[in-house]
């Protein structure tokens, strides 16, 4: 039994979020928060796919992915968690405030963080400036998709900067992050 667990490689933990859409897939019933969101989430839903379904050069699967989306109405939500639609999505600065101080998204956020080796931010800038102000996720441990004026900034933490391209990702971004996290398991 000893040389079956010296053997085995624990797999890397990753979590990947993203905010949610107005655009939502299931209506006037309960979904699960990857199953809810089309629109820009899409492009987030399609990375996790690739990562989740990704095998190393021996055939064994790469890595395991997580996925949270950051709602409105209910905070930070695990991709797996069952919600509903509802009314109001934030889409500006002051709403994304509101709904941290509702939510309190930001620390919920960073604390799920803690048990993954790599989290990637596929988050609007107003959300990834006020994560930035938390200063609460460790350093070295996030892949920043977001505006270039946080380039600086992500660097002094050890983070990975990619320009965001794209709705949330972006085709080159998305090839990027799989080589990152494809070295990450390695």
């Amino acid at each position: 039994m000893t040389k079956i667990y010296a053997e085995t490689k624990l797999m890397k933990r990753v979590l990947i979020v993203t905010n949610d859409s107005t655009v939502f897939l299931v209506k006037n019933r309960i979904a699960t928060a990857f199953e809810l969101f089309g629109g820009r989430v899409t492009e987030v839903k399609n990375l996790v796919k690739r990562l989740d379904t990704a095998v190393d050069d021996k055939g064994m699967k790469l890595c395991d992915v997580s996925f949270g989306v950051i709602t409105t109405k209910y905070g930070f939500v695990p991709g797996n968690y069952q919600i509903m639609e509802y009314p109001n999505v934030m889409s500006n600065r002051e709403e994304y405030l509101q709904a941290d101080l509702d939510k309190n998204f930001v620390s919920q956020t960073s604390f799920m963080t803690r048990p993954f080796d790599k989290v990637i931010m596929c988050v609007p800038k107003d959300i990834f400036s006020m994560f930035l102000e938390a200063n609460e996720i460790e350093n070295g441990k996030v892949i920043a998709v977001t505006s270039p004026e946080f380039r600086e900034e992500c660097e002094k933490r050890g983070w990975t900067f990619l320009e965001r391209k794209g709705a949330r990702v972006g085709d080159d971004n998305a090839d990027e992050i799989e080589r990152l996290v494809r070295e990450l398991c390695a």
